[in-house]
């Protein structure tokens, strides 16, 4: 068990937050047709098992953008959250840069 940590009197000790570190990915907008949602599309390199080549792979995340601030081709941070939808398990922390 580990030592419990000796308060002043009155004080409580600070609870631990199970919910550990959110993810954070930076992707491109390539959709924001929907209504405070957007389609990030995330870019990931891996290398092959057998030739030791680069291969990119592309996964799509749908996320929320409370205010519809991103457009098409903006690059965005996002942050994992709880479910907002059937789909939406991210949330658009910030425009990195602007679509040119």
């Amino acid at each position: 068990m580990e030592p419990q940590e000796e308060t002043p009197q009155g004080e409580q000790a600070p609870q631990k937050s199970g919910r550990g570190r959110a993810q954070v990915k930076t992707g491109v907008v390539v959709s924001d047709k929907m209504n405070k949602s957007v389609v990030v599309a995330v870019e990931n390199t891996i290398t092959h098992r057998l030739y030791h080549r680069y291969l990119k792979r592309t996964s799509k995340f749908h996320a929320h953008d409370e205010a519809n601030t991103a457009k098409v081709g903006d690059l965005v941070e996002i942050v994992s959250s709880r479910p907002l939808s059937k789909t939406k398990r991210w949330r658009v922390r910030r425009i990195v840069q602007r679509a040119e």
